[in-house]
């Protein structure tokens, strides 16, 4: 899925970057790329773990009271 995500980000910054480098830029392929583009970083972004692994949060949670 990450081999999917990662090509589909650049070409949705692609052509966001295309359509606003236009003389008259099309708002709604800008507005649809934007979400296009927010969507897959959301996506790729729930795909990279925490920095914290579960056995810190139960070792922090017994600290505080």
């Amino acid at each position: 899925m990450k081999k999917f995500l990662i090509p589909a980000v650049v070409i949705a910054a692609i052509v966001l970057l295309y359509e606003q480098s236009q003389e008259v830029p099309n708002v709604y392929i800008s507005a649809a790329s934007i979400a296009v583009f927010m969507y897959l970083l959301y996506k790729l972004n729930a795909r990279i773990p925490h920095k914290n692994n579960d056995s810190n949060n139960s070792n922090n949670s017994n600290d505080v009271q």
